[in-house]
């Protein structure tokens, strides 16, 4: 099987990396996205918090990789020169469009990190700790011209502990990413992967996050301003205060009954 695969996070650099050195399939194309990248939802470039760099991993395994610093439909033809069976999509910030989305005959496959149909859209993880939530999970599914809401191919479920803050729950989303794709790519391969439908009936979204929304709201209980703390600690921006016009950034938090 030929994959084309999209990439720009650690996590996407190591699904990558597994799918080359396990012989999982081929991969003819590799596209990727620079650390500092502009996107609709803000006016200024963002910069990548968990970005890794795929040009070393082209290069160690020779294929080609492209810099995608255009609309994501200007790539389709370049996309389909490579000629996919299955394009997969991980650690991604650009909505995939349909023309690119209709290339590959065994469909474009991506991972989103919540149990969906819960917590749609962007920061799932961040947004799950902020919500008090005691469970998430990694959905690894095929994508449509939807948000987050195509069919299933397999989940995996990840207690969120009261001593977790984000860096703990991403390493749990780490391991579990690259448990379901040495399973599942070759089981897409031989075209044997589960494809269950989502209940759309049951879908909550939720936005995505810019650095200013840590802003910490000092009349919520002790415990939410816990949660809101953990939830974007390093390698996130942090949850700040300001005292006499000053930011102070906190990075973690306890409660103590006096």
């Amino acid at each position: 099987m030929n994959i084309v695969f999209l990439g720009a996070t650690s996590l996407g650099l190591q699904c990558c990396r597994l799918i080359l050195e396990n012989k999982l399939a081929n991969i003819s194309g590799i596209f990727t996205i620079p650390e500092k990248f502009e996107i609709s939802y803000s006016e200024k470039p963002v910069k990548n918090i968990n970005f890794a760099d795929f040009h070393e991993l082209g290069k160690e395994f020779g294929i080609p990789v492209t810099d995608v610093t255009g609309k994501m439909g200007s790539y389709s033809e370049s996309i389909k020169s490579l000629k996919p069976d299955l394009i997969v999509v991980i650690g991604w910030y650009y909505k995939i469009p349909e023309s690119i989305l209709k290339i590959a005959p065994k469909g474009c496959v991506g991972m989103h990190a919540s149990l969906l149909p819960l917590y749609r859209g962007g920061a799932p993880l961040v947004w799950a700790v902020i919500n008090g939530e005691k469970k998430t999970g990694l959905s690894f599914f095929y994508l449509d011209s939807g948000i987050d809401n195509g069919d299933i191919i397999a989940q995996r479920e990840i207690e969120i502990l009261d001593k977790d803050n984000i860096k703990d729950i991403l390493s749990k989303v780490n391991y579990a990413a690259l448990d379901i794709i040495n399973e599942f790519i070759p089981l897409i391969a031989e075209g044997k992967s589960p494809r269950i439908k989502q209940d759309d009936s049951l879908a909550t979204y939720f936005p995505q996050r810019k650095p200013e929304d840590g802003l910490i709201d000092w009349s919520w209980d002790a415990k939410k301003i816990k949660d809101f703390i953990r939830a974007q600690t390093k390698p996130y921006p942090g949850a700040f205060t300001e005292i006499n016009g000053k930011k102070i950034t906190i990075w973690d938090a306890d409660i103590t009954e006096l």
